[in-house]
């Protein structure tokens, strides 16, 4: 036995040796990879849009000023202004679009600061500072450069907004549906009680998905007492699915939300409701149910992504190295690497899988003779990479410093019932997660289910799934 073991911590010590140094090349090959598609891009969208589409990985501040938004610093942190015709709006975004270190934006870095220790530019940049202040406290302080006060002057206007859609994106006409709606509302699927529900469920997808993750699972599935006592709402997120896919959305954390109450909770008059989310969509759902601590009458989450960042950490960077470790193996660890790591990869991968789903959708369907349902295939093609890249970074990422926040409120604000569920198996989202969020939530019940992962936590196992959110309604309800 003591033998066995010996040979399999040797074995376990290799693999990783192997994956880390594989890692390591493919990684580094992929960092020059990018650096390349940023050219071509520039000239590709110079070329079908007749003008250059500023990025990332070139400039921050010109990447995100030209959605017609202000990038600021406030005390050592990104915010973004909102300019409008009655006030200023503060909306945070994750450094993570713009930092993420590697050995091509180290080495390019070094070489910026020498060339600018170098050369002394004229006139490029002015600094001044607002303060907002309030019975005489200095509220926040702002860093603002020339840029930043030439719009708040109303001397940069008029900017060209990129096509909708953009030429990268697919032109299909679901994937554009929203446009011919006079109101920009969230895609809604309604089910259930029409008459005298006695309470709401709202469910709110993960990263990359859409609403027909929960209405092909579960809503089939659940029994008709559930359906005539509750109405059940299934969203497509902002950038995804068939919701609005604007080209100059940030898609922040008050997007998100803001679109969920404009989209369900006030048009639908909801006033008590259920909460069931899915990875990413989890996060939404904690900031959704402290904006309503008094109608939450129970939270369900499943593979919450909270890690608790150490002392010392920054929040943003903790996140997207837990999330995105730059390994190659798991593979679904590698795809999302490949996700947040790379502006031009990753939207290369939107390219040639979203624009063309429809050609994807035929030939999944051809192979398997039409015997599989692709609505998982489905939510995957239906979005853009505008979408996917912000929300990716601003929601998983750019939040991550706030959750103990929202988890501290809801503990003690919140009266809800609070469920986890997490599949041991699951290789993108550990399970010492939802642990994480029980230890900031003692009251919080987590059940692990042998032998699911990410995907399979709900596809593979609706009918028993629904049975449990039912007792979980019906429990909460009772209180």
């Amino acid at each position: 036995m003591a033998a066995m073991g010996k040979t399999r911590s040797v074995l376990t010590l290799t693999g990783r040796v192997i994956n880390e140094a594989l890692s390591f090349i493919v990684f580094s090959f992929l960092d020059l990879l990018d650096v390349l598609l940023c050219f071509v891009y520039k000239v590709a969208d110079f070329f079908f849009e007749a003008e250059w589409k500023p990025c990332y990985c070139s400039s921050a501040k010109e990447a995100i000023t030209s959605s017609g938004k202000i990038l600021v610093s406030e005390q050592g942190e990104s915010k973004i202004v909102c300019l409008s015709s009655s006030k200023l709006e503060l909306e945070e975004i994750s450094d993570t679009l713009y930092t993420r270190p590697s050995l091509v934006s180290d080495v390019s870095k070094f070489t910026v600061n020498e060339l600018k220790r170098l050369k002394v530019v004229e006139g490029s940049t002015i600094i001044q500072s607002c303060e907002k202040i309030k019975n005489g406290a200095v509220r926040s302080t702002f860093t603002v450069n020339s840029t930043i006060v030439e719009m708040l002057q109303g001397k940069i206007g008029g900017q060209q907004s990129h096509p909708i859609p953009r030429w990268s994106d697919c032109d299909c006409k679901t994937c554009i549906s929203w446009t011919t709606s006079s109101k920009e509302t969230l895609f809604v699927r309604a089910e259930g009680a029409k008459d005298k529900a006695r309470e709401d469920v709202l469910f709110i997808h993960g990263f990359i998905s859409s609403s027909a993750f929960w209405t092909e699972t579960l809503f089939p599935n659940f029994s008709n007492s559930a359906k005539s006592t509750y109405r059940l709402f299934a969203i497509d997120l902002l950038g995804f699915g068939r919701s609005p896919k604007p080209t100059d959305s940030l898609y922040t954390l008050k997007e998100h939300v803001d679109m969920i109450e404009g989209s369900v909770l006030e048009p639908y008059k909801v006033k008590s409701f259920h909460i069931v989310a899915h990875s990413l969509g989890c996060i939404l759902a904690l900031a959704l149910a402290v904006r309503h601590p008094g109608s939450v009458k129970s939270l369900t989450l499943l593979a919450p992504p909270y890690f608790p960042v150490p002392k010392g950490e920054q929040a943003t960077q903790y996140a997207l190295r837990r999330v995105a470790p730059r390994r190659v193996w798991p593979l679904i660890g590698f795809g999302a690497s490949i996700a947040c790591w790379y502006e031009h990869i990753s939207r290369t991968v939107c390219l040639l899988i979203c624009k063309n789903h429809r050609l994807w959708e035929f030939l999944t369907k051809l192979v398997t003779r039409n015997r599989v349902r692709t609505f998982l295939l489905d939510g995957f093609f239906s979005h853009t990479h505008n979408a996917a890249w912000h929300t990716l970074h601003n929601i998983l990422c750019g939040i991550s410093g706030r959750l103990d926040v929202y988890l501290d409120a809801v503990r003690d604000h919140l009266s809800c019932d609070v469920n986890i569920f997490h599949g041991r198996d699951d290789e993108l989202i550990p399970i010492e997660c939802s642990y994480n969020v029980q230890s900031r939530i003692p009251r919080a019940r987590v059940k692990v289910i042998d032998y699911k992962d990410h995907i399979t936590i709900v596809v593979g196992r609706q009918k028993a799934f629904a049975r449990e959110l039912e007792e979980i309604w019906e429990k909460s309800s009772g209180n």
